[in-house]
């Protein structure tokens, strides 16, 4: 290019990129047709004229996130980078929980009702918060221990009415009851079952994955040995609010629920956006078993993580925007 095509293509690219002027608007100004614009931008980036960068905060990864996205159909997908020193079979980094925050101050609306499920990653995610549109906040889940109850899942939904400036409407109760009964006669308590009226009014859900192995999930860390192995031998993957999942994202052991405080999964496959927080590569399978379940929406995670779900070689994916049940396939 000469001199005064230099000049030209210079011009036409700062009025089409740092301007925003149209193909046409610019053919008008400089009384050419469009489609020579177009070939003058063109050629401006093939010789290196022109130089777009696209910048996102060193922490995130914009390819993996979008690379997850597309492979699992996912609304949303923010991949953040594994912390270096963390040790390989870590799971759920902390710093999953600060841009979950982010995220959510993002996409709750003001008159939202959004649905916290027990989970650390979730916990962490509401300890982060510093801001959020008035809305009413409800707890998914009993609690994983009633004496703990002061710091996990009933202080997050504190927390979240507290930034909001909205309602607070927690359940008082454990996740997991004795049997059958003794949960059904909990949930007809006034508390808990005010809290349920609203479950069915939920907008925007945030749940945390577990994998089926001690210290991962809460629920395997509060049954006995047992009953453990009797869940394990059906094939149980992944845990998410007190519902089991094989590999392929068909929920199993549904007897468990009927002991558990926790929204159900059909009410959970309602809800209009429900963001999964779970990372490290111990827990890759067990979130790519709950993203094939159709429950999930959008997903923050870790590149190590990702990685794997990436190049997962099992089932294949199921569209998590399709909300299809893989069980109702299976019939």
């Amino acid at each position: 290019m000469g001199p005064a095509e230099l000049m030209q293509a210079a011009a036409m690219a700062r009025r089409f990129y740092l301007e925003g002027k149209s193909k046409i608007q610019i053919a008008d100004e400089f009384g050419v047709s469009r489609f020579k614009v177009a070939r003058v931008l063109e050629t401006a980036l093939e010789r290196d004229l022109v130089r777009i960068d696209i910048r996102v905060p060193a922490e995130l990864d914009a390819e993996r996130s979008d690379a997850l996205r597309a492979r699992y159909g996912l609304r949303h997908a923010v991949v953040v980078e594994s912390p270096s020193d963390a040790p390989e079979d870590a799971a759920d980094p902390e710093n999953l929980g600060e841009v979950a925050a982010d995220l959510l101050g993002e996409l709750v609306a003001e008159g939202d009702v959004l649905g916290l499920a027990w989970g650390r990653s979730t916990i962490h995610m509401a300890t982060a918060l510093h801001r959020l549109p008035p809305c009413t906040v409800v707890q998914l889940t009993g609690v994983y221990d009633a004496g703990t109850a002061e710091r996990g899942s009933v202080e997050a939904v504190r927390r979240a009415a507290a930034v909001s400036g909205g309602e607070a409407h927690p359940i008082y109760a454990p996740m997991l009851l004795p049997d059958p009964a003794t949960a059904a006669a909990l949930r007809r308590q006034t508390g808990i079952a005010s809290a349920f009226e609203y479950f069915d009014k939920v907008t925007v859900a945030a749940v945390s994955i577990g994998s089926w192995e001690p210290g991962v999930s809460t629920v395997h860390d509060m049954l006995s040995e047992e009953e453990r192995a009797h869940y394990a031998s059906l094939g149980v993957a992944a845990e998410m609010s007190a519902h089991l999942f094989d590999a392929e994202g068909r929920r199993i052991g549904r007897d468990l629920g009927e002991r558990c405080i926790t929204v159900e999964a059909d009410r959970l496959r309602r809800v209009p956006e429900v963001i999964a927080i779970a990372g490290g590569r111990r827990k890759a399978s067990a979130i790519g078993a709950v993203l094939r379940s159709g429950l999930v929406t959008s997903l923050v995670t870790d590149t190590a993580a990702a990685d794997h779900l990436l190049h997962e070689t099992g089932p294949g994916p199921r569209p998590a925007l399709d909300r299809a049940d893989p069980d109702e396939g299976a019939r």
